[in-house]
């Protein structure tokens, strides 16, 4: 009587997981859009752009922020996944409105989402933060400023760099979104990317499927040293 009262335990709880697993991960998916450049409450440009520049922890309407973002197909329903930190550092140099120089590092081991399962697995088989501490994106090619409005309003730069994820550099490009806000100096963009360029395998759990692309993500205000 016994081994039948374990193997039926058994039973239940694999039905269990098999009904109720899906529907607690699909609680934790997240929704909420990459961070993206605000103009609200955008001030004129103060000053010119020659000179070095510091990323800072940023505003409430431009909090300097950057992470990933990852489509899911989730019991054949598609959902959209977003990881951040605000832990970013970083610099820049112009010379007159000629971006010459920069650099985004990005401490990948305080990247979460709403959803301490799915961080862990990112932090552990994923993406090895502990071996693999930071990301970087790198300008390797001169930006033309000239173009960004001096009046709070945006424009839409190119830029060429490398990215290096998981100990993988990779040459890319994205178009970044430059604010000129007050004194400071704000820019985000999506960098688009395929996982496996990078040696990061996209999971897949069944019930789950991860997208073999997505975008990293960023979200930084300069200040001028």
């Amino acid at each position: 009587m016994k081994k039948w009262w374990i193997v039926g335990a058994v039973v239940v709880v694999a039905v269990i997981a098999l009904f109720v697993g899906p529907r607690i991960y699909a609680s934790l998916e997240s929704s909420d859009p990459a961070a993206t450049v605000s103009t609200e409450g955008a001030r004129a440009a103060e000053g010119d752009l020659d000179g070095q520049w510091t990323v800072t922890p940023g505003s409430e309407s431009n909090p300097t922020s950057a992470g990933y973002t990852v489509a899911e197909v989730l019991n054949g329903a598609d959902v959209t996944v977003v990881g951040t930190t605000r832990d970013v550092s970083g610099s820049a140099t112009v010379d007159g409105s000629t971006l010459t120089a920069g650099e985004i590092v990005v401490q990948t081991g305080t990247i979460t989402t709403d959803s301490d399962r799915r961080d862990n697995q990112f932090r552990g088989n994923i993406f090895d933060v502990a071996a693999n501490p930071t990301a970087t994106f790198t300008v390797t090619e001169p930006v033309d400023l000239s173009s960004v409005p001096t009046d709070g309003t945006t424009a839409t730069v190119p830029l060429t760099g490398e990215l290096t994820l998981k100990g993988q550099t990779r040459p890319v490009t994205v178009d970044a979104s430059v604010l000129r806000d007050g004194a400071n100096l704000v820019a985000s963009g999506g960098i688009p990317v395929t996982w496996t360029d990078f040696g990061v395998e996209p999971p897949s759990l069944g019930f789950v499927t991860v997208e073999p692309t997505g975008t990293v993500d960023f979200l930084v205000t300069l200040a001028k040293n």
